[in-house]
């Protein structure tokens, strides 16, 4: 298997370039807009042609270059099913394993940041989108998403999983690329170190983020796989290419 972390730094989105060896068709989970050229340039680059794009969930503080990458790359686009977008054409759910050639997805539903967010188990690693991060998790007061179901979703579903299985998140903004769930289960402020669910319920709620400033269009754009509004602000257009700062807290 390939497996290529690749980041955009303005937004700290991590995208994750998976392919098969011996076929050379690869996929991209949760990749964005403004890359979507260093994208292809890499997966060139490689020898390997692109098959699909896979969502994680509908993103608040990017829009997907899903649609971008069908145009020019002729992939096709999968997600969580339970999204309903008529954009996806391939639609996945929990358990069902999604398969290119010999590379393997394990969708594991895990809402709380987003009601229909997916992770995805690939091999000795995990890919946590915003449900798990490194040392932190998504935000769960918007799309909505729910501290105590998120609790749920992480302890139940991601915490299950062996200690050493490798946690590759959607975002990290402090310079980092990888944990492991042992490493999150025992150290993550928010998660670990035994914390209850109603001590991770307070800490999200005292939280006080401010809104997502690209929200009211970026959620509008990914449901439409990766569409730029035409009433985008000024002040707003870097998102469709360079994109300004937006942590998921």
């Amino acid at each position: 298997m390939i497996f290529r972390q690749l980041f955009e730094g303005i937004s700290s989105t991590y995208t994750y370039l998976i392919a098969s060896e011996e076929t050379g068709r690869a996929l991209l989970v949760d990749p964005v807009l403004p890359t979507w050229q260093r994208d292809l340039e890499v997966i060139s680059e490689l020898g390997l042609s692109l098959a699909y794009t896979v969502e994680t969930h509908i993103h608040a503080d990017h829009i997907t270059s899903a649609k971008m990458l069908k145009q020019e790359a002729g992939s096709r686009i999968a997600g969580p099913a339970l999204d309903g977008l008529s954009c996806t054409e391939a639609p996945l759910a929990d358990g069902i394993p999604f398969t290119v050639d010999d590379i393997g997805l394990e969708p594991i539903h895990t809402p709380g940041h987003t009601d229909n967010h997916l992770a995805y188990r690939v091999a000795d690693r995990v890919l946590t989108g915003d449900a798990l991060m490194i040392d932190g998790c998504g935000r769960t007061d918007f799309q909505n998403g729910d501290a105590g179901t998120l609790y749920d979703s992480v302890t139940g579903r991601l915490f299950a999983l062996s200690d050493d299985t490798l946690v590759f998140p959607a975002h990290d903004y402090n310079g980092r690329h990888v944990s492991s769930i042992a490493q999150e289960k025992e150290r993550n402020p928010r998660l670990g170190s035994g914390k209850t669910r109603s001590e991770f319920i307070e800490i999200m709620n005292d939280l006080n983020l401010p809104y997502p400033k690209f929200i009211d269009y970026a959620v509008p754009g990914n449901q439409d796989c990766g569409e730029c509004p035409e009433d985008i602000p000024a002040h707003l257009e870097q998102y469709c290419g360079q994109m300004g700062e937006s942590p998921q807290g």
